[in-house]
């Protein structure tokens, strides 16, 4: 294309089996499965955390949730962390911002401000739209039940507002080099949205996974507190009958056509990347919503790339490389360290490596509700079929996704994955090393079940491991010199401590 033009468009609360061209199982997304149809469909893409804040952090920021600093809802990045939007910026390509953000550390709506790179005249957050409404109007704007008992009209919602922004500056701004973000709140509840979809699924039950059978025998204590008299429930009798996500999630389905439709009236179509930030339980595993879990339900989310061809693609890929593969479509060369992920479009050009490795995490759901369990740290490794979870206040888990799909039986102490165990966990903790988790240190590699652990020390590694942003920020300095180190990742010199000092 002669522009240089990408468009990501993002849902909240999207499960894999509320998109059809996933998994059809009568919950129709008609424009998202023809995006699939004209582009490429990763099968195996991922969240980094499946809570909203942390998930879009990662997104924007391409730096680990537990890195960047917004590791649960309500915490900002920190004030040294740069969005993709702002280093794009600061490169000449002009980038627009439109729907949730949920990275400004206010509540759930925003503060209604455009963080630094975005352009303000273009940001439009929940903030924004909520100021539009009457006190009266955002009342309603916040109740599930308006929709049973009134029409809206689709101009009254969240959805169309973001959409009909998005396709006046896909319009106007047809001529010029561009990232825009497209960010929907929808199908997330209260999930307003007018006829036909209100009705729309109103008779409708989803289908049963077997894991709506798993009350949890064998599985962390956490899960189980989670759950709470779920698991003692009639899972035969259970009903999934979320109507008004479902109706939601095909009425979002519409309104991201209309920014397709925008997008394909141009000459030279505009990239597009489509993603959630996360899925909801459901009743899976007799859990509902999300929370510190890595079960496919709220991990394994729908991601779609138009621009680069067709076909579809099984190697595991992440939210992570998001920035990543933006940064590398503007053609900017030297990805940045604090990129933390690879860029997609190697892939896009046939490379397929040999094995590939994605990372999930857990820290809190959310600083300012204390309704969600608290403080429940996890990270975890999954590498196309095993997936190793770490629950440092609670039990581990170990699934083989190509003979147990559904995840129902944790086979961390099983013989016969032993080898596989132990690859996956030291994989994880070098990442852990890698990106420099704050919480990594010896308590993860000494698990109870791991007798193969080394001894536990105070040093851990020994190693200080720094960042680099060059663009930004001047060289760090070695604590013991006071010079510009030679590497990032060094060891530490021990502190000569003199008698009586």
């Amino acid at each position: 294309m002669s522009k240089k033009q990408f468009v990501l468009i993002m849902t909240d609360t999207q499960r894999l089996d509320m998109v059809s061209c996933y998994q059809d199982v009568g919950i129709k997304t008609p424009n998202i499965d023809a995006l699939a149809a004209e582009g490429v469909k990763f099968n195996k893409a991922y969240t980094v955390q499946p809570v909203c804040g942390p998930a879009r952090s990662a997104i924007f920021t391409g730096q680990y949730p537990c890195i960047n600093g917004s590791y649960t809802n309500c915490v900002a990045p920190g004030l040294n962390v740069r969005t993709i939007g702002q280093r794009l910026a600061d490169k000449g390509v002009y980038t627009g911002y439109i729907g949730k953000w949920h990275l400004d550390g206010g509540d759930y709506f925003g503060l209604g401000t455009a963080p630094e790179g975005w352009d303000p005249d273009v940001w439009y957050d929940m903030r924004n739209y909520l100021e539009e409404l009457t006190d009266e109007e955002r009342y309603k704007s916040r109740q599930t039940s308006t929709i049973e008992k009134e029409d809206i009209p689709e101009e009254f919602t969240f959805a169309h507002r973001c959409a009909s922004r998005a396709v006046d500056f896909i319009r106007s701004h047809a001529d010029e080099d561009y990232f825009l973000v497209v960010s929907f709140d929808e199908p997330h509840g209260p999930s307003l949205c007018p006829q036909p979809y209100a009705s729309m699924y109103r008779d409708y039950d989803m289908p049963k996974r077997p894991n709506v059978y798993d009350t949890l025998e064998n599985k962390p204590v956490h899960q189980q507190v989670w759950s709470g008299p779920r698991r003692f429930q009639d899972r035969e009798a259970l009903r999934l009958n979320a109507w008004a996500l479902f109706g939601c999630n095909s009425f979002v389905d519409y309104e991201i056509g209309r920014v397709v439709a925008a997008i394909n009236e141009q000459a030279d179509r505009p990239a597009v990347l489509y993603t959630t930030d996360h899925g909801d339980m459901l009743e899976s595993h007799s859990m509902y919503a999300k929370g510190p879990a890595a079960y496919e339900e709220i991990c394994h989310v729908p991601m779609i790339l138009r621009g680069f061809g067709k076909g579809e693609i099984d190697t595991p890929v992440s939210h992570i490389d998001i920035a990543p593969t933006i940064w590398d479509f503007f053609g900017f060369e030297n990805k940045p360290m604090m990129l933390q992920g690879e860029s997609l479009l190697p892939l896009m050009e046939g490379e397929r490596p040999a094995s590939r490795d994605v990372f999930i995490e857990f820290g809190r759901y959310e600083t300012d509700h204390d309704g969600f369990g608290g403080f429940q740290p996890m990270r975890c490794i999954y590498d196309g079929r095993y997936k190793l979870v770490l629950n440092l206040l609670s039990e581990d888990e170990l699934y083989d996704l190509e003979t147990d799909p559904y995840e129902m039986t944790n086979r961390l102490n099983d013989p016969a994955l032993f080898e596989v165990r132990a690859g996956l966990l030291q994989r994880l903790l070098a990442h852990m090393n890698d990106v420099r988790d704050p919480l990594r240190g010896y308590c993860w590699e000494r698990r109870p079940w791991n007798d193969q652990a080394a001894k536990a020390t105070w040093d851990y590694t020994g190693c200080t491991r720094q960042r680099s942003e060059p663009d930004y920020e001047k060289p760090q300095l070695d604590y013991d010199t006071g010079l510009v180190p030679e590497g990032l990742v060094r060891m530490k010199k021990k502190a000569q401590i003199k008698p009586g000092g």
